[in-house]
């Protein structure tokens, strides 16, 4: 079903949103869950809580890309469930490196400059990288794939991907320094 559609259905207030959106993006926000979390209950659990703060959400927002807005949703319940089973103090997995890789260059704690938001000059970030460079840092960061994954995802070196994260990060410091972002 086309994604106005699925949103049209969710304005109405009809429960058949749910289980098109699940259909069509649960296998998308099942990865999402599941490489942050690594637990296929806890993943489970995440995507259902999608459907459920999606009903909540629509209306009154509404979705330009239906697929971004859901994964984004998966992706911030994956994070906060992730955040509550592990104290920094304990650390592990790939998702706390990920935070950490991206802390290096953007912080912990964000002052955005008058007007702008994180999405919005991520979004210009990203349109400035090459295609290969910008798929390695969104399924990095964005789907949070260990450097061994991306390798063989890609077909390219693990330096290749080290390097071209490495660069990434660095060349989104300097462009959020000159956007007025203040770390």
């Amino acid at each position: 079903m086309d994604d106005n559609k699925i949103v049209e259905l969710y304005f109405n207030r009809s429960e058949r949103a749910i289980s098109e959106s699940r259909d069509k993006y649960g296998g998308q926000c099942g990865i999402i869950a599941f490489n942050i979390l690594r637990c296929k209950e806890d993943s489970e659990e995440c995507v259902s809580d999608t459907w459920f703060k999606a009903w909540n959400s629509i209306p009154p927002q509404k979705p330009g890309r239906l697929a971004l807005f859901l994964g984004r949703i998966t992706r911030n319940l994956a994070i906060d469930r992730y955040r509550k089973q592990r104290s920094t103090k304990r650390g592990g997995g790939e998702t706390a490196l990920c935070l950490d890789e991206l802390a290096e260059c953007v912080g912990y704690e964000e002052t955005f400059p008058e007007g702008c938001s994180l999405k919005e000059l991520l979004e210009r970030f990203l349109a400035e990288l090459t295609p290969q460079a910008k798929e390695i840092f969104l399924l990095r960061y964005w789907y949070v794939f260990g450097i061994r994954e991306i390798t063989e995802r890609l077909g390219v070196t693990e330096g290749a991907v080290k390097m071209s994260l490495y660069r990434s990060r660095t060349a989104l410091r300097l462009f959020l320094e000159n956007e007025g972002f203040e770390f």
